[in-house]
C-alpha cells in the first residue's frame, strides 16, 4: 500500500477551522509509533495547498515546524482561522480533531506479522552454502525520488563477487521502526527476480527474529519468497545482552558480535527464515572482512555510489 497516499488522505479529513496532530493521525494509523514518520511525510508533502501538513501540530498545542517556515504556517492557520498565541495554538482542546474515518491499516500489518511469525522455520534448508547474496536499499532525501536498491552475489568459499545488479524504483512507505519489511521488501523482490545466480541464502539489512514481534525484514521477506535469509541490523532494536546472546521473552533470537578488530561497536545477526540461529552466526563471521559482512557491504556501496551518480 501507498502510506503516504493514505496518511495525506486522512489530513484532508480534518474540518475548516480545525487541527490534528502528529500522534493523532499515527494512532488513525494504527499505531503511535508512527508519529514521528508522520512528522517526515508532512515534510515531504508536495503541496501544502491541496494537502493541509500546516494542520498537523504537536500534541502540546505547540505548532511545530513547517517545511516552507513557522510564519507561512501561521499565516495558513489564521487564514484557516485557528488562532496562534506565541506559537500555540489558542482553545487548542477545543479546535483539536481526532475522529478520522480510518481501516488503520498499520494494525492490519502488524496483525499480519504475527501471524507469520508462527510460520518461520529455524532449520538449515539447504546441504551447503553456495553463493550468497547482499541487498541494501539507499534512499534520497527527497521521499518522492526513486531509491536504489542493489544485490551482489558472492561465492560463499571464495567471496569473489559473481554478479551485480542495481535497480531504481519508487517508495511508498516510510521507515517506520519493526515496520521496515513494508519499506523493503518490494525493492528486495524486484532485485531478486532480477539476478541470474539465485544464491543459496540472502543477508538483508535488518532483522530477522530478532524484532518484538518476532518477524522483521529478513524473516518476512524468507516467509514470502520460501528463501533462507539472514538479518544482520546495525543497532539493537530490542532485547538483551547477555554472553552475546540476545533474548526476547528469554528466547534466545539474535547474537552481539563485533566482528572485526577495528569494530567498536557489534553488529545483530539473527536468523530470517529456513536457517538456524547457530548457522546464521557462522555465515557472518566467515565473511566479515570488516565491520558488517562483505556481500552486504558491497551491496551497500553500490547502492550509495549508483544514487550518488544519479543526483
Amino acid at each position: 500500500m501507498n502510506l503516504f497516499d493514505y496518511t495525506y488522505d486522512l489530513v484532508r479529513q480534518i474540518p475548516a477551522g480545525m487541527v490534528s496532530t502528529y500522534g493523532a493521525v499515527a494512532e488513525s494509523l494504527g499505531d503511535k509509533i508512527a508519529a514521528r514518520a508522520v512528522g517526515y511525510m508532512m515534510n515531504q508533502n508536495p503541496n501544502a495547498d491541496t494537502m493541509p501538513c500546516y494542520k498537523i501540530v504537536q500534541s502540546d498545542g505547540k505548532i511545530g515546524g513547517f517545511g516552507l517556515g513557522i510564519d507561512n504556517k501561521k499565516m495558513r492557520l489564521k487564514k484557516d482561522n485557528i488562532m496562534v498565541d506565541d506559537e500555540e495554538i489558542v482553545d487548542f482542546n477545543k479546535v483539536v480533531f481526532r475522529d478520522f474515518t480510518t481501516e488503520y491499516p498499520l494494525k492490519k500489518l502488524r496483525q499480519e506479522q504475527m501471524s507469520l511469525s508462527k510460520k518461520i522455520v529455524l532449520k538449515d534448508n539447504f546441504d551447503s552454502i553456495q553463493t550468497i547474496a547482499g541487498i541494501d536499499v539507499a534512499y534520497p532525501r527527497n521521499a518522492f525520488e526513486n531509491a536504489c536498491g542493489a544485490c551482489v552475489v558472492m561465492d560463499y568459499t571464495s567471496q569473489q563477487i559473481i554478479e551485480k545488479k542495481f535497480i531504481f524504483t519508487p517508495t511508498s512507505f516510510p521507515y517506520i521502526s519493526t515496520y521496515f519489511f513494508y519499506r523493503e521488501f518490494p525493492i528486495i523482490q524486484r532485485l531478486l527476480d532480477a539476478i541470474k545466480n539465485k544464491p543459496t541464502i540472502t543477508l538483508l539489512d535488518g532483522n530477522g527474529i530478532l524484532h518484538p514481534y518476532r518477524c522483521g525484514l529478513a524473516s518476512q521477506c524468507g516467509l514470502l519468497l520460501d528463501i533462507p535469509t539472514i538479518g544482520v541490523a546495525k543497532r539493537l532494536l530490542y532485547g538483551t545482552i547477555k554472553n552475546n546472546i540476545v533474548t526476547i521473552n528469554n528466547e534466545p533470537r539474535g547474537h552481539a558480535f563485533i566482528s572485526s578488530k577495528i569494530a567498536k561497536t557489534p553488529i545483530f545477526i539473527s536468523p530470517g527464515h529456513h536457517i538456524s540461529l547457530k548457522t546464521s552466526l557462522a555465515v557472518v563471521q566467515h565473511l566479515c572482512r570488516y565491520k558488517i559482512p562483505e556481500p552486504l557491504r558491497q551491496a551497500h556501496m553500490l547502492a550509495i555510489n549508483t544514487l550518488s551518480k544519479r543526483r
